[in-house]
Formats: structure tokens, sequence, C-alpha cells
């Protein structure tokens, strides 16, 4: 049977294919300069379909509900569909990051997004100028944004090219800053209004390893004692007992009667933050947001050069305010579970361990 004028149309395609049947729907009409001036078609796909009859359904049900399927709807057009609906499911620092990461997007973002190659991605990263954890968020950016593409069948799961988009992978470095006065200060301010500015305290005042604490569970933290207990580690030392530092106990609080994870630290979902590969999921999603938004990320280092602040620099605090105070370091290697002082350091008397919290507490 012939379908109506402008109703659309449904053919099959050659070769053998899961879903032959493919649903269209004239778009526009345009003017070929190539073909002496004459009116052609441009169509959009509404999908492809095992059967004739479901790509029939499917372009009856396009019609009496269509949907944006123009084929000269822009980048920017598809960002702010994608985030129309993800914005409403992620948290303000998470937002921010996305917003960071479409910044760098300037120069694609009113390109048809049918049009957009591989090559064009690949010139966002290089040109940006930016580091591993920024450009990963940007291409999970790219990632979400192609999703949302392809399930709303804008395009075909084959012209998904973000996975073929190089970034480069993460430069990990020796050298730790730590976070001046100033910047302390900022934090402090800021550290009543968002739970994970107080989590970046709580590193730099118990002098842990990041992943010692997001590992952390909340049977090992001892309100009454004032302390936590680090169950394991990368070296012996590292398994070993901590007193609170009295500035961040009641951050330690919050995050005790926050959820019902066995976890002490988690996602704003309730689930645990995973501190693997160059600590990308805390990175990406609250360390550079937040610390962007208190304009503290950046820092120059010691030959002039801009840097960014990384979740290891907050041991690094610790271990400076701690020298610059003229602290026991006997103590500071206790506290922070240095290795080659002997695994039997763990075990304190009540008194040596009230002497770990006078001298924590000094800082």
């Amino acid at each position: 049977m012939r379908l109506p004028n402008g109703y659309g149309n449904v053919s099959k395609l050659s070769g053998k294919r899961r879903k032959p049947w493919r649903a269209r729907k004239t778009a526009k009409w345009i003017i070929d300069d190539n073909d002496n001036n004459k009116l052609k078609q441009q169509f959009i796909t509404i999908g492809y379909f095992e059967t004739r009859q479901e790509a029939l359904q499917a372009l009856a049900e396009y019609n009496s509900n269509p949907y944006d399927l123009r084929p000269d709807i822009t980048f920017k057009e598809i960002y702010i569909k994608m985030t129309d609906q993800k914005f409403k499911e992620i948290s303000k620092s998470n937002i921010n990051g996305y917003e960071a990461a479409y910044k760098l997007c300037a120069g694609i973002e009113n390109m048809n997004f049918l049009d957009i190659k591989l090559a064009h991605l690949q010139s966002v990263v290089d040109d940006s100028n930016k580091n591993y954890p920024t450009l990963r968020k940007l291409k999970v950016l790219f990632n979400q944004m192609y999703d949302y593409a392809v399930m709303h069948e804008i395009i075909g799961k084959d012209k998904h090219i973000v996975e073929y988009v190089n970034i480069g992978k993460p430069q990990k470095s020796n050298k730790h800053f730590r976070f001046t006065h100033n910047e302390l200060e900022t934090m402090w301010r800021w550290a009543e209004k968002n739970e994970y500015i107080q989590v970046i305290l709580m590193l730099i005042y118990t002098g842990v390893r990041p992943g010692e604490l997001f590992n952390l569970k909340k049977q090992m933290v001892n309100l009454k004692e004032k302390s936590i207990f680090i169950e394991k580690g990368k070296n012996d030392n590292a398994v070993r007992k901590i007193p609170i530092h009295d500035k961040v106990f009641h951050f330690f609080i919050n995050w005790m009667n926050k959820n019902d994870s066995a976890y002490l630290i988690t996602q704003l979902n309730g689930k645990q933050i995973m501190f693997k590969n160059n600590h990308g999921q805390f990175t990406e999603t609250y360390w550079c947001p937040l610390l962007s938004e208190m304009n503290i990320l950046k820092y120059k280092n010691d030959r002039g050069e801009t840097k960014e602040h990384t979740p290891d620099d907050t041991r690094h605090t610790f271990t400076t305010m701690w020298k610059e105070k003229g602290l026991d370091e006997a103590m500071r290697r206790k506290i922070q579970g240095h290795s080659g002082k002997g695994i039997g350091e763990i075990v304190y008397t009540h008194f040596e361990f009230e002497r770990l919290r006078e001298e924590l507490n000094k800082l």
C-alpha cells in the first residue's frame, strides 16, 4: 500500500542485517546546486527494525507524536537536550564539571551534529591544552551526548565514535605541593556549605592516604575514643589507629550519620567512592569542580609552571604543617603509617595514644 504524501517511507536495506527495515521521514526539501537546482529531500531516519510491520508502527507513532530528529540539529542543541535531563539527576559540583567541559567545545557547538567527525572531536581535545583529568571529563561529556543521540535515534550506534577520541594517558607525578594557609582558610569558610569540602579537610588533618579514607568503614570509626582504624594499606605500617583532630571531629560525626552505607565517605547516592585509576571518580566529580569553584585548584610550582592540586597534596600538606610546627617526627610517622619503622609501632598504650592526640591537635 502506498503511504500518504509527507507521511514517510519504509524500505528494506540490502545485505544481511539483523534489522533490515528502515523507517524514514522527510525533514525538509532543499535546492540541489549540483543537479540543476532541483528540489531534493533530506531524510531523517526514525530507526531500523526486524520486520516491515515494526517499521510501519514506528513511523505511525512518530507521525502521531514527532520527536526532534532534524538533520540540522546542532551540537549545542544536543547538549541542551541531554543536560535538561541529566542535570536533574546529578549534584551541583558535577554540573559544574559538565559546564566547564562544554566550554572547551566552542569551536564545534554550532556545527550540525550529524556532520561532526572524529577529527572535530579530537581537535577539541588537542586544542584545549588541558590535563588528563579535565580531558577525561570532556570525554565523559562526549559519551553522554552521543549516548543521548543514539538513544533518541538521531544517529546510529555505528556513528558513536567517542571511544576513538584520544585523550592520552594520566601522568603520575611524585611531586606534591601543599595547600597554602590562605587556601586552607578558603576551605574552612566553605566547609559548612559542602560535605565534600569537609572530606578534603578530613584528609588534611588526619594525614591519611586518600584511598585509606575512602575505604574506611564506619565500624572502624570510634567516636567515643575519637579515633579511626586503618585496616590495610600499601605496607605493614599502614595498619594503624589514628586520633581524630578536634578541628574535623564534627565532620566525622556528620558523615557517620549521613546514610546507611557501610562506608564513611560515599557518593551522593550513598555508594562507595571508588578510588582507583588515578583517583578518577573522586577527582572528576568532586575534587576539580569544588576546588575550581573556590578558585584554589591551580597553583604555581617552584619553576613558575601552572599546575593543579591533586588529592595526594592533602597528605603532603599534613606533613608540611607538622614540620612547620616542629612537632615530633616519630609521632608523625606513626600517624601517617610510613614504612621502615617496624610493624610493632601500631600497638599503643593508652598513654602513648593520648600523646599522639595531644601532638596532632597542635596543628
